[in-house]
């Protein structure tokens, strides 16, 4: 639903029911997996009828799709802005990924707690409750976290000719790993500093790999 044109440019736009069943899903299946999550708990928690829900989403296939479709745009944004901020701020290829990585530690270590979990990786637990669209739009989702990094990898490497040799694939999938990783880590321990902590790992493990006479 459009926000109102009579709306003040200082207003949020206005939550619709179709945002709250999302957000109620979102915090559900991040706590406790989508096969856990039920229609009718998420119609009780957004004050909707069952035919609301309906109305929004043809069942929860297309819940789901809604949900990843919605994590992985938000994931591009974020992404996004950090990298375009630290190529402002530097424009040499290395030195940029080496400020967008501090710069993605901080945004994480700001969190008010541990991070709330990935949607990508619960439904790679749960992949067996959901159709071929979804687990290759999962993929296309990981693949595109891959070609990102692997992109500002190629451009370091053209530079600074790695130190040792790299699987540069690898490399920018480790990225992706020790997130992942960090995440589950960091819930299981209840200690938020464990995800910015292992993105400052990745950027030194960058710096020994491509600065030249790096310690």
């Amino acid at each position: 639903m459009a926000v109102s044109e009579t709306q003040s440019p200082t207003q949020k736009p206005k939550v619709t029911a179709r945002d709250r069943i999302m957000d109620l899903a979102e915090v559900a299946v991040l706590q406790k997996g989508f096969g856990a999550t039920s229609i009718d708990e998420l119609v009780a928690g957004a004050g909707i009828t069952k035919s609301g829900f309906f109305y929004h989403f043809k069942d929860k296939t297309d819940l789901a799709k809604a949900l990843l479709e919605r994590y992985l745009e938000r994931d591009r944004t974020i992404l996004d802005d950090v990298f375009g901020r630290a190529r402002e701020l530097h424009e040499d290829p290395l030195h940029s990924f080496l400020i967008a990585l501090k710069l993605f530690a901080e945004m994480l270590g700001n969190l008010p707690e541990v991070h709330p979990g990935c949607m990508a990786a619960s439904i790679c637990y749960q992949n067996q409750l959901f159709n071929r669209e979804i687990r290759d739009l999962n993929a296309e989702g990981l693949l595109a976290w891959r070609s990102r990094f692997r992109g500002h990898l190629d451009e370091i490497a053209a530079l600074y000719p790695p130190r040792f040799e790299i699987d540069l694939d690898a490399t920018a999938d480790m990225l992706t790993t020790l997130v992942e990783g960090a995440i589950v880590l960091s819930r299981a321990l209840a200690d938020k500093n464990i995800l910015p902590q292992q993105v400052l790992l990745y950027r030194a493990f960058i710096q020994s790999a491509f600065l030249p006479n790096a310690a």
